[in-house]
């Protein structure tokens, strides 16, 4: 019985230490990873928009904290990156466009935070990596509807600012458009702004007048005079066709959960680094898509770029990137 005794005592503790091993496993494996947030225009804008999207769908799964500051003016973006990093947050996302070597400066005085910003550039060892919203794909998508659905072979182009990250998707829709329709032209205009849709309205007004009969809405308030005019739209970024009826064609879609979700992961292993997380903007990672009205394209353009979209998802098609500043045609 002696015997027996010590016996049920020793694996008593021993059942205790594991209990109390796997406890503390729990709690580590329950602990939240701290993100904020730095986010120059309102979290409405829709380029915005995705990433605080993308950041609550992980808070909601209960993956992280989530804190934000917006409409961050890019001469105190440097302070709150700071104050943001002094709290102890462990990832820091946003965007540094116009900005890009005061945000620099700050991660590399914060080494063991994990930086993850929207660049014109290259990444940075040992914390400072970059992303962008390459949907170039399913704008070429997107381009090949315009080109197929243009009665006046007019199509109008109303942007923000000519970037890259703009330039480059205004130039696969009109790659995608010229595919199917050589003959088509395109008007090109900058509104100097990523939010005036008064503006933006005003010059997709001006090029409807001069024939356009498709808009390409880069910018909030194109797709509002499209309904007034009666014309249709393509969207960009986010999918806006409930909000125009019977106006958008169809929309170049980001989805910005793959970028973030890799970095939370990185972040909660230990191995966040300096990387371009470009690449999962792309479709293949589901970081784009192309969403369209059946109701309003016809099915032989949904055939023609559902079988587009199947050679690019196969990589048997590769959509051309340029980065330059789209003109209008002659």
């Amino acid at each position: 019985m002696k015997i027996l005794s010590k016996i049920n005592r020793r694996i008593a503790i021993a059942s205790l230490f594991a209990l109390g091993a796997s406890l503390v496993g729990g709690v580590a494996a329950a602990e939240k990873i701290k993100v904020a947030a730095i986010y120059t225009l309102p979290v409405e804008q829709q380029w915005i928009s995705r990433i605080h999207k993308a950041l609550n769908a992980a808070q909601d799964r209960g993956e992280i904290e989530y804190l934000y500051s917006e409409n961050v003016a890019n001469n105190d973006y440097e302070r709150v990156m700071r104050e943001y990093a002094e709290q102890g947050q462990q990832l820091i996302v946003g965007e540094v466009f116009g900005l890009e070597r005061a945000a620099r400066k700050v991660a590399k005085d914060y080494q063991d935070t994990a930086f993850l910003m929207g660049s014109s550039f290259g990444p940075v060892a040992p914390n400072f990596s970059v992303f962008d919203n390459w949907i170039h794909e399913p704008s070429y998508l997107s381009g090949i509807v315009a080109g197929s659905m243009t009665e006046s072979n007019v199509i109008g182009m109303v942007g923000g600012y000519a970037i890259p990250e703009v330039n480059r998707l205004m130039h696969a829709f009109m790659d995608g458009a010229r595919e199917v329709n050589p003959d088509v032209k395109f008007m090109v205009n900058f509104i100097d702004s990523w939010y005036d849709p008064p503006k933006a309205k005003e010059s997709a007004f001006a090029m409807m007048d001069a024939g356009a009969d498709i808009m390409y809405a880069e910018r909030f308030g194109v797709s509002d005079a499209a309904v007034e005019r009666g014309v249709k739209a393509i969207g960009n970024v986010i999918d806006t066709a409930a909000d125009y009826p019977d106006t958008i064609l169809a929309s170049a879609l980001w989805h910005m959960e793959a970028t973030i979700d890799k970095a939370i992961s990185n972040v909660a292993d230990g191995r966040f680094e300096a990387a371009d997380y470009g690449q999962y903007s792309f479709m293949a990672y589901g970081g784009g898509s192309l969403v369209l009205d059946s109701s309003l394209v016809p099915a032989d353009v949904v055939e023609l770029v559902t079988a587009r979209e199947t050679e690019i998802n196969d990589g048997l098609f590769r959509v051309n990137v340029n980065d330059a500043r789209p003109v209008s045609d002659n």
